[in-house]
């Protein structure tokens, strides 16, 4: 059967205000900006989110704005499986928010054609959930009362930011939280890459004993000797994230430093890239986090979607919904510390009105 011809691609601009800002080591946002891309083919359409955060390690919004504005005139017309090989045959370069958007708009549409869900489109073994982590924000502005309710929603795993602020308040925070955390649940947490060699072992030192589940970014530069001198003082994972591009060889899954890597879809330049280096660190024995960007529904129900691919049991960095005080749909929300996703063809997105920019 032949893979019918890609008959739109259209770009909606949209501004998603965030509840409150979004605090870390490497900056702070207040609101979420880029374009909901919809590519259409025999009268179905699939949805991608181009989010751009250069914080996180994409492109800005005005780097993206002219690749996704330049592809409707070069794909509309070319069968859908032509579309898809010119992408992956591509490197994202140094867009790759953009490349992201449209690789998950033409998957979703071929999953949609083929009357699947996406994640089984991607791995024909997925399953239908995700665990997932609370997202609380930085450390020194939880409260035990957050505590509280993350556990009553089910969490079992609570990210915090921390390398904000002075180190030994941070430590001292880290063990009045711990005090009061309900029985069971563990910390997650993040620096973004704030410290020095010494600043990050004096913290990892502090942190034993205490319930942390990982730290992230521990340490500013990508230093492999350091970073696996720091592992193996850890008795708990380290993850790489935002320095991963940084490591003179790469990611190199088979000499990775640490015990754990955070994949961000929208950084990699799509869910395909994404999936592929999933499974190599997966072989290596990396465990792996797949994170959002505190996108829109329409990359949310995506990112949820390749995480159920992948299928790794770590909780998975995408209960971030509730950050964004509107949205481009209905996203997907955790339920008891897990994202449970339906049968239905395609990611599961359903787009409302799309908000243009003003």
């Amino acid at each position: 059967m032949h893979a019918p011809p890609l008959a739109d691609l259209c770009l909606h601009p949209y501004r998603l205000p965030l509840r409150r800002p979004w605090v870390s080591a490497r900056g702070n946002f207040r609101e979420r900006r880029g374009w909901l891309v919809i590519a259409e083919a025999n009268g179905v359409r699939g949805y991608g989110d181009c989010a751009p955060l250069l914080e996180a390690g994409t492109e800005t919004p005005e780097a993206a704005a002219p690749v996704l504005s330049d592809q409707p005139a070069r794909l509309i017309g070319l069968p859908l499986d032509a579309v898809l090989e010119a992408l992956a045959g591509g490197s994202p370069g140094s867009t790759p928010a953009a490349h992201h958007a449209l690789d998950c708009a033409l998957l979703d549409l071929q999953s949609r054609l083929a009357g699947v869900p996406l994640r089984r489109w991607l791995d024909g073994a997925a399953g239908d959930g995700v665990p997932v982590n609370a997202a609380l924000g930085p450390l020194l502005e939880v409260t035990e009362a957050d505590l509280r309710r993350a556990a009553a929603a089910g969490f079992r795993v609570l990210k915090l930011k921390v390398g904000i602020g002075d180190p030994g308040r941070e430590i001292q925070r880290l063990v009045d939280l711990a005090e009061a955390l309900p029985g069971g649940l563990t910390l997650r947490l993040d620096a973004n890459g704030a410290w020095d060699a010494g600043t990050a072992a004096r913290m990892i030192g502090a942190l034993k004993g205490l319930p942390v589940e990982s730290l992230e970014e521990p340490l500013a530069g990508s230093d492999r000797p350091a970073l696996a001198c720091l592992q193996a003082m850890a008795p708990f994972p380290l993850a790489l994230d935002e320095s991963i591009p940084t490591l003179s060889d790469g990611p190199a899954p088979e000499h990775f430093p640490v015990r754990r890597v955070v994949l961000k879809p929208a950084v990699l330049g799509g869910l395909t890239p994404s999936l592929s280096l999933a499974r190599q660190f997966q072989a290596a024995g990396v465990e792996v986090v797949i994170t959002s960007l505190v996108e829109s529904a329409a990359g949310l129900w995506a990112t949820a979607q390749l995480a159920a691919a992948i299928g790794s049991p770590v909780p998975q960095g995408l209960a971030t919904a509730d950050w964004l005080r509107e949205d481009l749909g209905v996203p997907p929300r955790p339920l008891g510390g897990q994202i449970a996703l339906p049968d239905s063809p395609g990611s599961g997105f359903a787009p409302a009105v799309p908000r243009s920019a003003p």
